[in-house]
């Protein structure tokens, strides 16, 4: 093998590694409840049985903001999709920056909201220095605020950091099947090597929602969530 050939070689290897590599990233850094298998709502079991998903600590925005921190007429770019129908990751990023530390990198989600919304775990809110009440997505009243931080803009928020309740998202027709309704509060037993039983579940039935539990990192790390983990309703 001539020095050329070697050459070519070694350089189709080290794509390939990059290749490999930066997919190993893509499918690790962004756990913001993409669900890749499909919320498969059918239970042929007979148990109350729903996907559970992983959502690590994100932003949501409303539109004032967006462009305060990405410029005027600045529109969220869509990244990739994630498990609730019309909801996305976006190519922008924002760094949180708290009393006592600073999270760097932190995904933002589209489309744009009315109010915008940091929404952490408890460990989260610790580092941060800031003591995030836990709340149903989307109320944000009596809770801190923080900086966001693009690169190109800076915002204050007066109020919007939370760790989110636990919650369900499911149809009419789920709620139907398994026999609960909005707002119910519901026992969610998830068996792992950790089993681990969680109270007062929030369900929350919308025709446009997929069917899925929402659980912080800290939950997910206390029950060791395997992939393509289910949970089963018992009360």
């Amino acid at each position: 093998m001539n020095t050329l050939e070697t050459e070519q070689l070694l350089k189709h290897i080290v794509d390939q590694v990059i290749v490999e590599c930066t997919a190993m990233v893509l499918s690790t850094s962004d756990s913001v409840a993409v669900n890749e298998n499909g919320n498969n709502s059918d239970n042929n079991n007979g148990k109350k049985e729903i996907p559970v998903e992983t959502s690590a600590r994100h932003v949501h925005l409303c539109q004032k903001d967006v462009e305060a921190l990405f410029g005027a007429g600045h529109q969220l770019t869509p990244k990739r999709e994630l498990s609730q129908p019309g909801q996305y990751l976006c190519e922008e990023r924002v760094t949180v920056i708290g009393p006592k530390g600073t999270f760097e990198n932190v995904a933002v989600l589209g489309p744009a909201r009315p109010d915008s919304q940091v929404e952490i775990s408890r460990t989260d809110s610790r580092q941060l220095g800031v003591n995030a009440p836990l709340k149903e997505s989307g109320d944000i009243a009596g809770s801190p605020g923080v900086f966001l931080y693009s690169g190109a803009g800076m915002v204050k928020l007066e109020a919007g950091v939370i760790i989110a309740r636990n919650h369900i998202h499911m149809t009419s027709a789920d709620a139907q099947r398994l026999g609960v309704q909005d707002k119910q509060e519901v026992d969610v037993r998830i068996e792992t090597d950790r089993p681990v039983t969680f109270h007062r579940v929030l369900v929350r039935v919308k025709d446009s929602f997929a069917l899925a539990m929402h659980i912080d990192f800290d939950e997910a790390n206390a029950v060791g969530l395997p992939a393509d983990a289910k949970g089963e309703i018992t009360g």
